[in-house]
């Protein structure tokens, strides 16, 4: 089976806006016709965007809505796009690029690619026991997961028999007992990073899903006899799983009458501290003994002030375009972040990664790692672990190849001088 593309967000913004958007240069009047891999095989999918295709192919647009949208007129999520297409390489000439390494090491531990799989949540949605195919696919790689506070797994189910780098995303929502019961779970779970989110505790205005809703948690008519339409994801979630999930990881704390998937998730949302700030954020810190990272930072001096809390890392993020819109990229604040700190905190960004030249980039301008959210999350929608595990394999294959062209051996040796505007 093969299928018409989606437009990646760029041509799809043109679309919006009335103008066309460019021809390829390969093409004539769009000759030859090309299209991008939509059928059953993850091991046929080409780039990313051949597993987005695929994951298309399944979901029904209620969870496409969720998947893919950002904040109002998703000018953020455009952003992430723009930010990294605006770099250039700047190849070096004549090196020996015969022996190439992507290897790196992260709060002190090597690893073979520069990867953290980026804390997703309603996992579920897109495929039952999602959460713990994309553990197995880092686990098998060798890079970190990120699991959501919003996961449908329990953690200690996520990371059971799996040499996994396990880190947990927190949201700081409800009374503090919650935040601590959280930490202390995470902790008896081996977690190596608690990850706090800083960056939601007021809801994007996500419109393009919201309009397949009739108010919070009550999805229209339309929406709901669309998914009758998608066998495929049915079979792979409401059959296998028989019925929604459930935020096993919080749902203690929801009332009883607001256990229902979408109604205790607007439910979490409504309890979210908005008074989240820096001395809670040491708080936390004085609570949780392991590296503590905080993610959703996009000031170069917030960057500066989570070292001087005592983070140990940050992850540069505008959640994937999904909050606050007409924002810069993390990848847009890097480098004067970088200058800011030094060599002295981790850092992390995230946004719009699809190539492997995305992550080169982000590596060349300063970042320690790349984190992956919705890639991945086509691969798992698309074709379970193995679509997941493709991802990883698609991203390694184009580092490596990217970095060999560019006249770089190591990831190590990435500097912005390969790089211009």
């Amino acid at each position: 089976m093969r299928a018409e593309a989606p437009m990646p967000g760029n041509a799809a913004s043109l679309a919006k806006s009335g103008a066309a958007p460019a021809s390829s240069p390969a093409q004539l009047d769009a000759t030859p016709a090309r299209h991008l891999y939509a059928g059953h095989d993850p091991a046929r999918a080409v780039t990313v965007e051949d597993l987005r295709a695929m994951a298309h192919s399944i979901l029904p647009a209620f969870a496409l809505g969720y998947l893919e949208g950002g904040a109002e007129e998703e000018q953020t999520l455009a952003r992430n796009l723009a930010a990294l297409a605006a770099w250039r390489f700047l190849p070096r000439a004549l090196v020996d690029v015969s022996q190439r390494s992507l290897a790196t090491t992260l709060f002190g531990r090597p690893m073979p690619l520069p990867l953290v799989i980026a804390p997703t949540g309603l996992n579920g949605l897109f495929r039952a026991g999602a959460d713990r195919m994309l553990a197995e696919a880092a686990a098998e790689a060798g890079i970190p997961f990120t699991q959501s506070t919003m996961s449908n797994m329990a953690m200690e189910d996520v990371a059971a028999g799996l040499d996994l780098r396990h880190w947990w995303q927190l949201y700081v929502f409800g009374w503090p007992s919650v935040t601590e019961q959280l930490i202390a779970r995470a902790e008896r779970a081996g977690c190596e990073a608690l990850v706090v989110t800083i960056d939601a505790q007021i809801f994007g205005d996500r419109a393009w899903s919201g309009r397949h809703f009739t108010r919070p948690g009550h999805l229209t008519w339309g929406s709901i006899l669309g998914a009758g339409l998608h066998p495929r994801w049915l079979a792979a979630t409401m059959l296998r799983r028989r019925g929604m999930p459930v935020f096993e990881n919080i749902i203690e704390f929801v009332p009883r009458e607001h256990r229902g998937f979408y109604d205790s998730a607007f439910w979490v949302r409504g309890q979210m501290d908005k008074g989240l700030d820096w001395d809670k954020i040491a708080r936390i810190r004085a609570l949780w003994p392991r590296k503590l990272l905080v993610k959703g930072l996009l000031r170069p001096a917030d960057v500066a002030r989570a070292a001087e809390a005592g983070a140990d890392g940050v992850v540069l993020s505008n959640h994937g375009g999904r909050q606050l819109d007409s924002t810069v990229s993390g990848l847009d604040s890097l480098p004067e972040a970088r200058r800011l700190v030094g060599d002295g905190l981790t850092i992390l960004v995230d946004g719009g990664i699809r190539h492997g030249s995305d992550v080169l980039k982000a590596l060349a301008l300063g970042a320690d790692a790349v984190q992956i959210g919705r890639a991945t999350l086509y691969g798992v929608a698309a074709a379970g672990r193995a679509g997941a595990a493709r991802t990883i394999a698609i991203l390694r294959e184009e580092m490596d190849r990217t970095l060999g062209l560019l006249g770089v051996t190591s990831v190590r040796d990435l500097s912005p001088d390969v790089l211009t505007r």
